[in-house]
C-alpha cells in the first residue's frame, strides 16, 4: 500500500500564489498608487509568517522535536520563503519593469505614457512565470552552500 504524501498547502495549492502578491504588485507600479503596491508585500509577507509558522508547528509535533530543531525549521522556513517568495522575485520585477519603462520612453517616444505604461506592467505581469522556478533553485543552491550549513534540519522533511 502507497503512503500518501502530506500536501502542504502552502507549496502544493494555489495558496502559494500568495507569496508572487508583491511580484504582482511591482508590475503595477507604474499604474498605481504606492499603497497599493505596499500592500501587495503585506499579503506576500503575511504568506511567508504563516508558512513559518505552519512548519514550525509541524516540527514542534514530531515525536522527540527539541525547540533547537523547531526554532531551525522556522528559520530555514522564514529566510527561503523571505528570499524567494518577497525579495528576489519583488526586485527581479521591480527592475524589469523600471527598464521597460526607460528603454520604451527612449524608443518609442511617441507612444502615449500611459500606453508605455501598460505595456510595462504587461512586461512585468508575463515574467512571473519565468522567473519562479530558476528564483526557487538559486535561494536553494545559496542557503544549502550557507545558512543551511549551520542549521540542523535533519528531522525536517525536505523542501
Amino acid at each position: 500500500m502507497m503512503e500518501e504524501k502530506e500536501v502542504d498547502i502552502y507549496r502544493d495549492t494555489p495558496v502559494r500564489l500568495l507569496g508572487y502578491a508583491n511580484e504582482v504588485g511591482e508590475s503595477f507600479r507604474a499604474l498605481t498608487p504606492l499603497w497599493f503596491v505596499r500592500s501587495t508585500y503585506g499579503v506576500a509577507s503575511a504568506y511567508v509568517v504563516a508558512d513559518t509558522y505552519d512548519k514550525a508547528t509541524k516540527m514542534s509535533k514530531q515525536p522527540g522535536s527539541t525547540q533547537r530543531a523547531v526554532t531551525h525549521a522556522a528559520v530555514d522556513t522564514l529566510l527561503w520563503q523571505a528570499l524567494a517568495s518577497v525579495i528576489v522575485p519583488g526586485f527581479t520585477i521591480n527592475r524589469v519593469c523600471a527598464a521597460s519603462l526607460v528603454v520604451l520612453a527612449k524608443a518609442l517616444p511617441a507612444v502615449p505614457l500611459n500606453t508605455r505604461k501598460w505595456v510595462t506592467t504587461a512586461l512585468g505581469l508575463g515574467c512571473i512565470p519565468f522567473i519562479v522556478h530558476p528564483i526557487d533553485t538559486g535561494v536553494h543552491w545559496a542557503m544549502d552552500r550557507s545558512v543551511r550549513k549551520y542549521l540542523d534540519l535533519s528531522e525536517q522533511p525536505q523542501k
